[in-house]
């Protein structure tokens, strides 16, 4: 409590000013906290408390530590005598701060740089630089199998920051959860998914492989013969179900789905198969609503041919396919290579196929060149509909000048027809001397 006995802001000759410490003001050299000062603070004129209380709340935002003990030197050096005891009680900075930012000013204390807080070493110990073990026993729950630890407590949970903080604290450190995230950071450590790219065995001709695809791809486009990359895009629901990512809609008006994804049985699924002209930057696409078998994986070839392909190479004699090794297009899959003779035959296209060893389908054109860019034209939009698949599909463009057709195929394709040894045997296939296995092509069957 300050009290003046002039009126307040009005100068006088001389008046008697009464404080009353609280609690946090630094009173140095007094037994206690509870007392009252008199005397000459200025010889003519009156302190504002008030107001000097009024200035110290509009400022204090904007000041730092330095910033402010200087303040509060500078209105106590204003006042005079007495001003340090005046500016402490009215702001809360003890008296030793205040005096110190005097000795500042008056350069008898080391001036700091300009950027400078505190001297060097000044301030609260870091508590990694107090705690010896911190460190290690946090490395020692991030990591617990390089710690040798098996069983830590959060080998087998989430290790958020504040579950960290809680097995530090009790490991007996005194942390909070802001401090072990910064913690973190200092040691390199980041959030982070998984990453795939473990591949497992792979097979000891797959760069070889991969070397021959190259050559008979820039072979055929030399001759201007058509080269496709083929596969079948994953299985899509049909219906208001949840499609991964974000579209622009009116703020906290989201578009209303199901929670949980099953069929719709008067709806089922969508089997986009593609087909991905490696020379044009050109696809096609066919919907299938029934099973993923090779005669649909065939039939949506030749439907891109009838389209796209007989109308784009009109003097071609040959077609090479790219495709994965499994699937419906799979290099060991019977009823791919009757279908394909039978094409070859309807066509009178010599047609060679290459396929990618086992595991590299990642490698196949039409994965990133195509079906990317699909799937990016319908992120956050609900397929509800075979229409909307369809129509999608056939608006998906590239800066690069992609462009897709897509047709709906609404045919029948029955999963477990076998294909007998005798069959076979009727196939005009050559395997090429490198893995003919993965290498083959068909020739035109000669009809009697």
């Amino acid at each position: 409590m300050y009290s003046c006995d002039c009126a307040r802001g009005v100068p006088s000759e001389s008046y008697q000013l009464t404080w009353q410490a609280s609690d946090d003001v630094s009173t140095k050299g007094l037994s206690n906290n509870n007392w009252t000062h008199r005397s000459s603070v200025v010889d003519n004129g009156c302190v504002d408390i008030d107001s000097l209380q009024e200035k110290y709340e509009a400022l204090s935002p904007a000041l730092n530590e330095r910033s402010r003990r200087v303040w509060a030197a500078t209105e106590a050096k204003a006042i005079g005598r007495g001003g340090v005891g005046v500016v402490a009680g009215a702001t809360g900075i003890s008296a030793s701060t205040i005096r110190r930012g005097l000795r500042e000013l008056d350069g008898d204390e080391h001036s700091l740089p300009q950027e400078s807080i505190r001297r060097p070493g000044g301030g609260r110990k870091r508590t990694a630089d107090s705690d010896a073990t911190l460190i290690v026993d946090l490395d020692g729950l991030i990591e617990p199998t390089v710690s040798g630890d098996p069983q830590s407590r959060l080998r087998w949970t989430s290790r958020s920051v504040r579950r960290l903080a809680r097995e530090l604290q009790r490991l007996g450190h005194d942390v909070s959860h802001t401090l072990v995230a910064s913690l973190l950071h200092e040691q390199g450590y980041s959030l982070q998914g998984n990453k795939k790219s473990r591949e497992g065995t792979s097979h000891p001709d797959r760069d070889d492989q991969f070397r021959h695809i190259s050559r008979r791809v820039r072979g055929m486009q030399r001759r201007k013969q058509p080269v496709i990359s083929v596969d079948t895009k994953k299985k899509e629901l049909v219906g208001d179900f949840k499609n991964q990512g974000k579209e622009w809609r009116p703020r906290g008006k989201p578009e209303i789905v199901r929670v949980h994804d099953f069929k719709i049985p008067e709806l089922g699924k969508a089997n986009p198969y593609g087909v991905y002209d490696l020379t044009r930057n050109a696809g096609w696409v066919s919907v299938g609503i029934d099973h993923d078998t090779a005669k649909f994986a065939v039939n949506s070839i030749r439907r891109w041919w009838m389209k796209m392909g007989r109308a784009a190479y009109s003097e071609a004699n040959q077609l090479l396919i790219t495709a994965d090794a499994g699937g419906s297009n799979g290099s060991r899959n019977r009823l791919w290579k009757i279908e394909l003779q039978k094409l070859a035959d309807d066509t009178r296209l010599t047609i060679a196929v290459c396929h990618f060893p086992p595991g590299t389908s990642k490698w196949n054109k039409i994965e990133h060149r195509m079906f990317s860019h699909i799937s990016k034209n319908w992120r956050g939009k609900p397929l509800t509909s075979l229409a909307v698949i369809v129509s999608l599909i056939a608006r998906t463009t590239t800066d690069k000048g992609l462009r897709i057709r897509c047709e709906l195929d609404r045919r029948k394709y029955p999963k477990g027809k076998k294909v007998t040894d005798a069959e076979m045997a009727t196939l005009n296939m050559k395997r090429d001397k490198f893995h003919g296995d993965w290498n083959y092509k068909f020739r035109p069957r000669t009809h009697n």
